[in-house]
């Protein structure tokens, strides 16, 4: 049996015979621990000598380092090293043996471990530490392991380790575990409020505070800061502190070795700093710590669904890491917390992070809850249930990448995917880049996109990885053996080609293909839709295409934090059969015809365009006859016979009659019944014949309508001398005919339409054809006016008739003259 040792004083200890009765009489426990109890190093190996352990446990942790660092941990209380009795495994470490009986791992591998075997052959025990943190992989390997043991082993022992008090909820969420609490162990802390100034950076109030601790306290001081820029930023402006003191980083990308020694008490006794990212938080103890500068802010990633994208947002620390924060410092001996900001804002703060479910990508959740053959994710035991609509993206984007189908299941491809330790997209790019060759360059991607830092910070990928190439250290040869790790799991591994990096960025982020909007390279398109922006003065400005892996910000504009530049012929190759032929035809109402352009595009993105040569015939009658439903009947060519039609239908309308409203709104609103024949052929709308406009126009009417109308309103007005004339229905003051007095010689009656009910607007006009009077009264005319308009007419026109009786004297439209000739000849 191993060797089982434990650090005597832990407050843990006093519960563990509790906890072990528990696990004898049930599956499941749930153990209440606040920080410093000891719960992370205590509890496995205790386990260890139950009768019914006989197999492996495997302790999860939240965190790389966290892991490593408790695997070690235990091992040096058992007067062991790492590897034998207590192991551990992450993404890009592992040290274990046939011997492990306990092992450390991050929640994602348990995820992956429990994928590949559900039954968890040869574990006894799965202990979950941190569940409090609510991260995705904790809550997913609790549903996942709760399903197991409910089908395949009852046997399994479930421990949720939490450092807060909600074992209640999981408690219920376990089948009513029993929840077993455990008193914490911290000396004395002290709160200071700094505040700080809202225009002052976070990293000049930082060092100032560590200044000022360094002056007023004794021990080591561990900063918290939301991440690795503002870390680099703070420990310039810490610069020249003296020999006494050592610096030191303390976040995910440093190498193992750089960790260790931020965690460990200085092996020359000096002075510690450690600046550190949220990292510290939890799950570690720095040793000679007593002094924590808080700046009151964490960098968490939150995805934004409109964008379709994970972005890190800095916020403000919530109100349980605040609280985790302070208590480093008290972890050994009295401690001491200063904290930037007011110390009334601390109950405004947030009480505990959101649970990462109820606001992640769900992609790889959806996949693998597929494969776990649970079509619902929200069919299986959720502390809070993944939402609906997230659940509903996430399927959407597998079948994108052809890993499920249309029935939620699981693809060949989807299933080769899911066997590889990565997220869906990047799992995506790499299957299918061993197909063409480029496995190696694709898990390189993978393991840069995964490890920030490695090869520096460059927005450009291809600089980022030749200098990763040549790196030496711990973490790049970790990083280079996980990639050839991940290439040899694909079919081709393939070798070095010059377009294969950024082949790969497009394989996993089709969508975030961008091109160049502007001569700076300061805007860019994607196929996605999405704008993105890019330091002008970045190499990758010059470039008109580029894969883009990584963006920050708004979905607007997010800023391109990681891409490679890539050609529109590698483009094509790759997408060609999602680039889509548009053919367009556009009504110019400048010109009353048509443009047609045809235009191949990828997404949002135009590919190349040009006038289309042989345009759809249907499409052009159907821009036509949008252009005019757009612009109006106006632009169409309307013969007076056409018009007049309708000023006779509108007149009769007004009129009381029962005529349907053909109107402008009625026509356009029947415009496919008869003018869409009329466009068919054609390219201009003044190419329409004005006659088949008019009796386009007829054909709506219809004939009961057109009788009225020759009825009731009349086209023409026939005068007693025989002569037609127009009646203008659209005139003001009503129906009116121009013509000359002396066609009307001999009517006594004025002449009227609708019926008699309307008398015509009689316009008379002079033999040249000037108006000399109007009138709606012809025989009050004849007795009234006329005399004084024939005296003034006989000087004028002696030539034309003027008698003092109009309405006896004979009609004509000729001279005295040709009227006596005409006579003379009967």
């Amino acid at each position: 049996m191993a060797r089982i040792v434990t650090e005597p004083t832990l407050p843990v200890l006093a519960v563990l015979p509790d906890l072990l009765a528990a696990l004898r009489a049930g599956a499941n426990a749930v153990l209440v621990a606040p920080p410093g109890a000891g719960k992370t190093t205590a509890v496995a190996p205790a386990l260890l000598g139950e009768d019914w352990c006989t197999g492996e446990i495997l302790l999860l942790s939240p965190r790389r380092l966290a892991a490593r660092a408790a695997a070690e941990r235990m091992a040096v209380l058992a007067g062991q090293t790492v590897g034998q009795t207590y192991g551990y495994a992450t993404r890009m470490d592992s040290k274990r043996s046939s011997a492990t009986r306990v092992t450390v791992l991050t929640e994602g591998i348990f995820v992956n471990r429990i994928q590949s075997d559900p039954e968890l052959t040869g574990v006894s025990a799965v202990l979950f530490d941190e569940v409090h943190e609510r991260s995705l992989d904790s809550d997913f390997g609790l549903a996942l392991a709760l399903d197991a043991q409910g089908g395949l082993r009852p046997d399994l022992r479930l421990v949720a380790v939490s450092a807060t008090l909600d074992g209640g909820r999981f408690s219920a969420l376990m089948g009513a575990a029993p929840v077993i609490e455990s008193a914490g162990r911290m000396f004395p802390l002290t709160l200071h409020h700094l505040g700080r100034a809202g225009e002052a950076r976070i990293e000049d109030a930082v060092a100032a505070a560590i200044r000022t601790a360094l002056r007023e306290e004794d021990g080591g001081v561990l900063a918290f800061l939301p991440g690795v820029g503002e870390i680099e930023r703070t420990a310039e402006r810490l610069a020249g502190l003296g020999d006494g003191i050592a610096l030191h980083r303390l976040h995910g990308n440093l190498d193992p070795g750089a960790q260790r020694a931020a965690i460990a008490a200085d092996p020359h006794g000096r002075r510690k700093i450690v600046l550190a990212t949220s990292i510290a938080e939890t799950s570690l103890t720095l040793d000679g710590v007593s002094v924590v500068v808080d700046c009151g802010l964490a960098r968490r990633p939150r995805y934004d669904r409109a964008a379709g994208m994970t972005r890190l947002v800095t916020e403000r620390a919530s109100q349980a890491a605040v609280t985790q924060r302070a208590g480093r410092a008290a972890r050994q001996r009295p401690g001491t917390a200063y904290r930037l900001w007011e110390e009334a804002a601390t109950a405004g703060l947030p009480r505990f992070n959101p649970p990462e479910i109820l606001e992640a990508d769900l992609s790889a959740l959806t996949l693998d809850c597929a494969l776990w053959g649970v079509s619902d994710p929200r069919g299986l035991a959720w502390l809070d249930p993944p939402p609906e609509a997230a659940v509903n993206e996430a399927r959407a984007r597998l079948r994108t990448l052809d890993a499920i189908d249309d029935g939620g299941r699981p693809t060949a491809h989807g299933a080769a995917i899911a066997k590889l330790p990565l997220p869906p997209r990047l799992g995506h790019m790499l299957v299918r880049a061993g197909d063409i060759g480029l496995g190696a360059v694709a898990a390189e991607v993978a393991v840069l996109l995964g490890e920030r830092g490695l090869g520096g910070s460059d927005a450009d990928l291809e600089m980022r990885l030749r200098r990763w190439r040549g790196e030496r250290g711990a973490r790049a040869e970790g990083g280079r053996r996980l990639a050839k790790r991940w290439a040899s799991l694909v079919r081709h591994a393939g070798a070095a080609r010059e377009d294969g990096l950024a082949t790969a960025i497009a394989l996993a982020f089709p969508d975030r293909i961008a091109r160049r909007r502007d001569a700076s390279g300061e805007a860019w398109a994607s196929v996605g839709g999405r704008g993105f922006r890019l330091d002008p003065t970045s190499s990758l400005a010059r470039a008109e295409w580029l894969a883009v892996a990584e963006t920050q910000g708004m979905a607007a504009g997010a800023r391109i934090l990681s891409a490679a530049p890539i050609t529109q012929t590698t483009v094509e190759a790759l997408f060609g059969d999602a680039i889509v032929t548009h053919r367009t035809v556009a009504f110019d109402p400048a010109t009353g015809g048509v443009r047609a352009t045809r235009e191949r595009r990828l997404g949002a993105i135009r590919l190349s365009s040009g006038p289309d040569a042989d345009p759809d015939r249907d499409a052009i009658t159907q821009a036509l006859l949008d252009g005019v439903r757009a612009a109006g009947l106006a632009l169409l060519p309307w013969s007076e016979a056409a018009q007049g039609l309708l000023a006779r239908i509108a007149f009769l309308r007004g009129q009381g009659r029962p005529v349907e409203a053909i109107d402008a709104a009625a026509l356009l609103a029947r415009a496919d019944e008869w003018l869409t024949p009329l466009l068919t052929g054609k390219r201009r709308l003044d190419a329409i014949d004005p006659g088949a406009l008019a009796e386009g126009l007829r054909g709506v009417i219809g004939w009961d309508t057109l009788r009225l109308l020759d009825a009731e309103a009349p086209t023409h007005f026939q005068s007693p001398a025989g002569t037609s004339h127009p009646i203008d229905y659209a005139a003001e003051g009503g129906p009116r005919v121009d013509l000359r007095p002396q066609a009307l010689f001999g009517l006594a009656a004025h002449p009227s339409v609708a019926g008699g009910r309307v008398p015509l607007v009689l316009s008379l006009t002079s033999p040249a054809g000037r108006p000399i009077q109007t009138t709606r009264d012809l025989p009050g005319f004849w007795s009234g006016s006329w005399a004084d308009v024939a005296r003034e007419m006989r000087g004028r026109y002696p030539r034309h008739p003027w008698p003092d009786d109009p309405a006896a004297a004979v009609p004509t439209t000729r001279t005295k003259n040709a009227d006596a000739r005409a006579r003379s000849t009967r």
